[in-house]
């Protein structure tokens, strides 16, 4: 009781005074409420949201709805044609500034026979054994104790479900001590992210004005691999292609057509090998056009603390690609990655054929220096300089016999890259305030490798943006087991409080 009253005593005076909590003093509001707010996310988490299945997210809808509701925000579903997005917001008396978030709630697809537990969507404590296994624990630990090193497993609960409810569990901990921020708050929550978001650009564009803010802050992604108070500026973007070749009308017998039935899988091996070199550059000529690093540019990557021997340990690798001078540089430019490959048969289902088709799916990562449509077309130059006759459909018997090389080439965008320079007003002012939350300056990332729908936004809003990742990196997500480390969710509380409290007039 005596605490208690203490720390209201102490946020009554920082109203008062109109004064940003210290970092002792975010750490104490966040230890009187992060135990009773694990209750908000294992009941997220346990609420199944795959996109594919509208049904399921009609139900992670209407709990972000009613959650909201409860706090007294508005909240309003933006009809996409499709899965809506929905908007929440919360409006600060003679607030002139707006700040939009963006949470995504829906999560990837779960193959359950691949994890250590009987149901992705019941969440799972668990602690590291001294063979360094994680093993279950009774959940009622959480309402007694506290290990910074345990996790919580369970879908979504990284990515990226456990961020939104670190920001709900810091605005009720905010809410409780009388303190407000002194701007306004949207909140745009994304039901399709891992379907690649595709009624998002249109809708962005089509809700502007509903959409409009200063600054917009993405709480998604994992920290940087130090597991150190991270801001990522930027994110790249992605495209992919499907490439298709063919041989035989029909799978023919190795034997009888063997030297003589051209092989598609050999055809499109010999087409993607053409493209790049043996060190992993991209070798179509001007794929790279337009990337040049400064060397104040260069100083960003070297102070970001890669452990690169640790990390190819882990990846198991003996070897990198040599596109970029370290691995900050190398997510800095364009790249071109096979995703996977498919013809014929393998294993048991073997076969000694001659296969028809063989199809390799590719995606591409853009920077903002890269323009997907320029790309696309290189790539398209450089199929045909191999002796391809690209079409858009799969080919007729006309065509099959015309055109001895035939691919056909399949391709979109999803989103462009975004990025904030790190030097902007808006860098300088969440560093002020991750500092005062963790006592200690952020690891900065210029871009971060990875894809998030940001782009519409940037460009339809004319507003900077900027990534607050705050999961572990070692999270698993998209895989199986994935996990939050407590220590990374009472931390996440402690940021969010701090931006929340950091004045933007």
């Amino acid at each position: 009781m005596r605490a208690t009253l203490l720390l209201a005593l102490i946020f009554l005076s920082l109203s008062a005074q109109a004064q940003a909590p210290s970092q002792g003093q975010l750490e104490a509001l966040t230890e009187k409420h992060w135990q009773s707010s694990l209750g908000l996310l294992l009941e997220i988490v346990s609420m199944p949201n795959e996109a594919v299945y509208p049904e399921q997210i009609e139900v992670n809808i209407q709990w972000c709805e009613e959650q909201f509701a409860k706090r007294e925000w508005t909240a309003e579903r933006l009809a996409t044609g499709g899965i809506p997005l929905l908007l929440v917001q919360k409006n600060q008396a003679k607030a002139s500034k707006t700040i939009l978030f963006y949470f995504h709630v829906d999560g990837q697809a779960v193959d359950i026979s691949k994890w250590d537990q009987e149901d992705a969507y019941v969440p799972v404590l668990k602690t590291r054994s001294s063979a360094s296994a994680w093993e279950p624990m009774p959940l009622a630990h959480l309402k007694t104790s506290y290990d910074p090193e345990w996790r919580i497993y369970a879908r979504s609960v990284s990515d990226d479900k456990g961020p939104l409810a670190m920001f709900i569990s810091a605005w009720d901990a905010l809410t409780e001590a009388g303190l407000a921020p002194d701007y306004n708050l949207k909140i745009i929550l994304d039901f399709e992210e891992e379907q690649g978001s595709p009624k998002l650009p249109a809708a962005v564009s089509q809700y502007r004005e509903k959409l409009s803010a200063d600054l917009m802050l993405i709480m998604d992604g994992p920290r940087h691999t130090s597991n150190e108070p991270t801001l990522s500026y930027g994110a790249r973007g992605i495209s992919d292609m499907t490439l298709t070749t063919y041989g035989p009308r029909v799978p023919q017998h190795s034997g009888h057509y063997g030297n003589y039935a051209p092989n598609p899988a050999l055809l499109l091996a010999q087409l993607l090998a053409s493209m790049k070199d043996s060190e992993g550059r991209v070798i179509i000529p001007g794929f790279y056009e337009g990337i040049d690093f400064s060397d104040s540019e260069r100083e960003i990557f070297s102070k970001v603390p890669d452990n690169e021997p640790a990390v190819q340990k882990r990846l198991g690798i003996g070897r990198t690609d040599q596109v970029g001078k370290n691995y900050q540089e190398s997510i800095n430019y364009p790249s071109l990655n096979i995703r996977g490959m498919s013809s014929g048969y393998t294993g048991a289902q073997a076969t000694t054929i001659i296969p028809a088709v063989a199809v390799a799916e590719l995606d591409m990562r853009l920077v903002p220096e890269s323009d997907p449509d320029r790309l696309y077309r290189l790539i398209d130059a450089h199929i045909a300089s191999q002796g391809f006759h690209i079409l858009d459909h799969d080919p007729t018997d006309e065509e099959r016999l015309r055109y001895p090389k035939i691919v056909k080439l399949e391709k979109s965008v999803s989103y462009q890259a975004f990025r904030t320079p790190i030097d902007s007003e808006a860098g300088a002012w969440l560093r002020e305030a991750m500092q005062r939350a963790l006592g200690k300056p952020p690891v900065q990332i210029r871009i971060s490798g990875g894809s998030i729908p940001i782009s519409p936004f940037v460009d339809a809003l004319e507003i900077p943006a900027v990534v607050i990742p705050t999961v572990n990196a070692d999270n698993n997500q998209h895989s199986p087991n994935e996990n939050l480390r407590l220590g990374n969710y009472k931390e996440g509380i402690v940021t969010v409080l701090a931006i929340l409290t950091e004045s933007f007039l």
